[in-house]
């Protein structure tokens, strides 16, 4: 599923500290009913060789609410998403990363997309099916969709890339068992998984940023 014209995506930014001789680029995906200034509040923290962009999703739920995708939960916990949505975002996304590696002069392997929640979702989903546009995904409080298995890349295409997934071990909106479903498969891939479990629920805790910026630095540095 693929589209030929994906929305442009709004975005804030943050430069990379003027100093930085090889910048790195991070972009930043929000959870479903939020915007683009939500994740965009991490921006102090993430370290300062990054370009760091923080996109808004293109479906608009309410005033200042949006999505990456519309979905639905049966009473048996399992979820239907909006495939066309979703493949309209990827699409987006990945324009979006393209368009800010040309206009940065930041290559595809110093390039890391982050998400929370359904933020999360689209950062692994990018990574899995076109590895080639980014180095590392950092994944929060997140799953990985089933609906993405046909555009999935060959795994060697994911060799060297990088993984971060951290998931709260109280989530009550997407539940442990999803992170524990990603760590699975990331462990038959040729990549490198970071994985943390940290107390507390659908929220990104103090230790755990702390630790996903710790990680970005060690990227960047290496």
């Amino acid at each position: 599923m693929t589209n030929p014209n994906p929305p442009a995506l709004a975005f804030l930014e943050r430069p990379a500290a003027a100093t930085t001789a090889e910048p790195w680029l991070l972009v930043l995906m929000h959870g479903v009913g939020s915007n683009e200034q939500d994740l965009f509040g991490l921006a102090p923290h993430v370290p300062p060789q990054f370009h760091v962009i923080s996109l808004r999703g293109p479906f608009a739920l309410g005033q200042g609410s949006y999505a990456w995708f519309q979905f639905s939960v049966a009473p048996d916990g399992s979820r239907r998403i909006h495939q066309a949505q979703e493949a309209t975002s990827r699409a987006a996304i990945a324009q979006a990363v393209q368009d800010a590696t040309e206009r940065l002069g930041v290559p595809p392997s110093r390039v890391v997309l982050g998400g929370f929640s359904q933020g999360g979702i689209m950062s692994l989903s990018l990574l899995l099916t076109q590895p080639a546009l980014l180095q590392a995904a950092m994944v929060l409080h997140s799953r990985l969709l089933p609906e993405i298995a046909p555009f999935v890349a060959p795994a060697a295409a994911l060799q060297g890339k990088q993984l971060w997934v951290s998931h709260g071990q109280q989530d009550q909106v997407i539940p442990l068992a999803e992170a524990h479903g990603i760590q699975a498969h990331a462990a038959k891939l040729p990549l490198t998984l970071r994985y943390s479990e940290y107390p507390g629920g659908h929220e990104i805790r103090p230790g755990e940023l702390q630790r996903a910026m710790q990680w970005l630095g060690g990227l960047a540095a290496a």
